[in-house]
Parts: C-alpha cells; structure tokens; sequence
C-alpha cells in the first residue's frame, strides 16, 4: 500500500517507493529503498524534500499517534469542554503530547513552489550570483543547483509551450543563458558537472540544458565575442525544442525520442526550427544551429545532408556538443559512455566533426572530464571533479575504492598538480565485478558530495 509521510515523520525501516520535489532537492543516488541506514534518515530530513510516498507492502508503516489521556475531570464525551479548573480548584495540568501528535496537530503547511525552491536553495549558499569572480567548484555548487533550478523552471515551460502550439517567450528563456554563462565563468566545470552527473527523470530538460553549458564553454575556449557566446548558449537550448511536437502518446523512456525510432526522432530538427521561425527576434545564428546540428562535415547527417563550409560555425558546433552529451546518456542503441570514452569516440568519429572545433572542446571539457572514472597508480579507483587548467593531465578526482583490499573507501579528495608525482592517472576504470552502485548512481553519489562542508 502506498502512502505520503511527511518529512518529519519518516522513520527507519520505511521503504521509500518516490520522493516529493525537485530533483536537485536531495542527494539520493536511488529513487526506491529501503530506509535502513541512520545517516540516510537525517540527510532525508534535512533535505528540501515536502514529503515521501512509502510502501508499507515492503517496509514498516507510520507509527501511530499515542492517544492523548485526558487530565483528571476532564468530560468523557468527545467534543466537550474541559473546565477551567479541576475539582480542587487548581488550573489544569498540561497534556504531554509527543512531538509526532504535535505535529500532526497542526495545519499541512502548503506545498512550496518553484520560487520557494530557489529561496531555499539560495538562502544556504554564498556565491553573488550575479559575481563573474572565480570560486572553487565546493563554492560554486551551491550557486549551481540555484541557476539549474530557475534555468529548468524555464527550458520546461518554453517546451510546454511549444508542444501547445504557443509562441515562444524568448524574454523568459535569455536570462538563462547569462546566468549560466556567470556560472561558469566563476567556474568553468560545476554547473556542466552538476548536469552530467546529478540523475533526473526529465532527460529533454537537462540535456538542453547541459548542451547550452557546454556551447558556451565552447565558445569561451574559442575567445569568441559575448554576443556570440550568448547565441552559442541559447541555441544550446533550443537545439531539441521540436521533440516536444513529435507523437506524446508514444512516451519514450525520460523523454529521449532517439528511443523511438529514427524515422521518428529526425523530423524533431525541422519541426523546432519552424516553431523558432514563427517566434520572432530569435538570431538567424540559432536558427541555422537547431537546423544544422545533426549535419557532419562529410556530409552525412541530416535533415540536408550538407557539408563542409555549408555548416554554419554554431552548427558545427552545436554538432560536437550535442554528440557528446547524447553519448552520456543510455539509449536503446547504445550504453551510456564514461565522460573520457566519449571524448575518444568522438575523436574517433572520422570525418564527422571540424577538427579545429573538436580541438577547443576537449580543451575546455578536459582528456578527464567531469564525471569520468580513472584508476590511480596507487591502486585506488577515483572520479574526475574538476579540472587543472595549467596541467589538464592532472585534474582534481576524489577517491572512491581500493583495488588493493577491493573494498571501498573513505572518499578523499585528490589534487594530482600537488601530489609531485606520488600518484597519477593510469587511464580509466573498469567498475566490472565491484560491489559498487550503478555508474550513473555513484557518479552522482560522489561529484555531491564535494559541494558540502568539510568534504
């Protein structure tokens, strides 16, 4: 049986079947489980979360509420007063209630909305958001969750929109890209970590946005003008805005339409380009960006099939960002790819990118992007959390596992600039056989982790 439970009322032994509010409220790696774990029961009640829905068909249901004794002379029947004074005339005693009975005594408060969401979220981190000056990535998550947050609320109802047949609010979504782009100007790789590693079930919403983040790394790496950053970033956001028009009834699994076909899934590019047409004021740069960004130099992409000098700059782009960040996600054809796998498929796409662009991305994204796991010569296995602009060889990772006792370890966080060779990257890790959680899940688990205190 199901049943909602208010924060404050989960106990241990729950079995949690969903969890109530956004998905950058809590730092949970599973959606369903059992709540046997003390730490887990306080980082579920310090979360943002409004409530939980458990099943008591796999665990323990609510504790009842002790009934409250009434105080000596106090009237049987229910509904009637209790006197002033007991038979003694002295006032009565107070009744000792639980503080579950006393909380349950008081009115539900109303759930929060988006903009609560945001304020709490704000109201717990320190970065200026509207500061370009350069933080940690542990300063810069708290101001990322802040910016995904309002930049979702956003993307979400300009593709509600489209998918309704209304125009476009342009006006709403611009201030998306200007805050990611100070995002990542404070740091280059929280917010595009953020997205690649927190889990979510609105896929459409967080690869947009994960693609506008990357184009504009993209375009700074580039030293393109801040008008043409601006345009690299919005049309990040608008590249997949025609899937909201292709068939609903056909629920694709997260909203990935490459699951449904590609027969399908190709008619997307032209029917969001038609919806930004219609828009008005839209830059014909991020027009011809949401056209082309399915088209390889070699002429083999589509919906034209054109090639070389006929893709425009930001389509060519838009084509490296987007590959990549699809490469990241499961499909029905393929697996999801590590971070660094996907940089050396890309690599080995012969043909299908501009070289010299390709280039500037995997300098801006790193040989070790955010998110990727790598194996230390210390035997320990470890994932990539930031990157090392002076030496991109030897980025900061947090440790995980020990090969040596094959048991996993305390997380550590390692700069490898600092360590004067004591350890170093080997390549990438091989997870097969570990008693671990599953590669999205622990991607997830750890790149949190090293946006709170003390970690």
């Amino acid at each position: 049986m199901l049943k909602r439970v208010a924060i404050s009322d989960v106990e241990l032994g729950m079995f949690v079947h969903k969890m109530e509010g956004s998905w950058l409220n809590h730092p949970f790696w599973k959606s369903r489980f059992l709540l046997d774990d003390p730490a887990n029961l306080q980082h579920l009640k310090s979360s943002d979360l409004t409530g939980v829905i458990i099943d008591t068909s796999r665990g323990r249901d609510m504790t009842p509420a002790p009934p409250a004794s009434a105080p000596p002379g106090a009237p049987a029947k229910p509904g009637a007063k209790t006197p002033a004074k007991t038979p003694d005339g002295a006032p009565p005693q107070p009744v000792e209630m639980s503080a579950l009975s006393r909380h349950r005594e008081r009115p539900a408060a109303p759930v929060p909305g988006p903009s609560r969401r945001v304020a709490a979220l704000r109201s717990r981190q320190s970065v200026d958001l509207e500061s370009t000056a350069p933080v940690s990535m542990q300063a810069e998550m708290g101001a990322a969750k802040i910016v995904a947050e309002k930049a979702q609320q956003a993307v979400s109802k300009a593709f509600l929109d489209a998918r309704l047949g209304h125009a476009l609010d342009v006006g709403a979504v611009e201030p998306v890209v200007k805050d990611i782009f100070a995002s990542i100007q404070r740091n280059a790789h929280a917010f595009s970590g953020l997205m690649r590693c927190k889990l979510n079930n609105e896929f459409v919403y967080r690869h947009a946005l994960s693609v506008s983040a990357l184009m504009v790394s993209l375009a700074r790496k580039m030293d393109l003008p801040p008008e043409d950053i601006h345009e690299a970033g919005l049309a990040g956001l608008f590249l997949d805005i025609g899937t909201n028009m292709l068939l609903q009834d056909l629920a694709p699994p997260n909203g990935d339409f490459r699951n449904v076909g590609a027969e399908i899934w190709q008619q997307h590019v032209k029917f969001g380009v038609t919806a930004l047409e219609g828009v008005g004021g839209i830059p014909q740069s991020v027009i011809e960006a949401c056209l082309q960004h399915h088209e390889r130099m070699d002429g083999g992409g589509f919906p034209g099939a054109v090639d070389g000098d006929a893709i425009s700059q930001l389509g060519r782009m838009a084509a490296i960002c987007d590959t990549f960040d699809y490469l990241l996600t499961d499909s029905t054809a393929a697996k999801a790819l590590d971070p660094a796998a996907a940089i050396v498929q890309i690599k080995e796409m012969h043909g299908a990118f501009d070289p010299d662009i390709l280039a500037s991305f995997i300098d801006s994204v790193g040989i070790h992007p955010v998110g990727s796991f790598v194996r230390l010569r210390s035997e320990r296995l470890a994932m990539v959390i930031d990157q090392n602009a002076e030496d991109p060889g030897k980025p900061v990772v947090r440790s995980f596992f020990s090969l040596a006792s094959r048991q996993r370890t305390t997380p550590r966080t390692i700069e490898l600039a600092g360590c004067e060779g004591a350890d170093e990257i080997l390549g990438a890790a091989d997870l097969t056989g570990l008693v671990l959680p599953e590669e999205a899940q622990l991607r997830e688990l750890i790149f949190l982790s090293t946006g709170s205190p003390g970690h």
